[in-house]
């Protein structure tokens, strides 16, 4: 998956906005824009960026059984989230987006193992985010 994560990544933020199409509001990049959607750079490059950390977790998932992440980006990134209006309905439907992403993307090797080994790696993710938001 790595080697079209940039590709993946933005499926996901499609899939996203097919669901939740008010999650557009939340990014400041599409707000004000002639650029369609789907050729828009700024989102391209966040599309990207998530995907490889919730990658990211779950590489450190399954190698320490834990994911971990650097405490001055879950800090800024609860701040961000924060400050957008991030709530728990949106890391919900991230996390079904980005579950039937990868379902997409490996339907062969799909199981049950790999969707709770995701599932778990996104939580994670969420989990720290949501945590630093409360501090804000």
């Amino acid at each position: 998956m790595k080697s079209n994560a940039a590709e993946l990544g933005f499926k996901f933020f499609l899939r996203v906005f097919e669901i939740a199409p008010s999650a557009k509001r939340l990014f400041s990049f599409l707000h004000d824009t002639e650029v369609p959607i789907e050729k828009n750079a700024k989102l391209k490059g966040h599309a990207l960026t998530v995907f490889k950390m919730t990658c990211e977790s779950a590489v450190q998932l399954r190698q320490k059984g834990t994911a971990t992440f650097s405490e001055s980006n879950v800090k800024d990134l609860g701040r961000l989230h924060f400050k957008y209006g991030v709530v728990d309905e949106h890391f919900d439907v991230v996390k079904f987006c980005l579950l039937e992403t990868i379902k997409d993307a490996v339907p062969d090797m799909w199981s049950l193992e790999m969707k709770t080994a995701w599932d778990e790696a996104y939580t994670q993710l969420a989990e720290a985010i949501k945590s630093e938001m409360k501090t804000v």
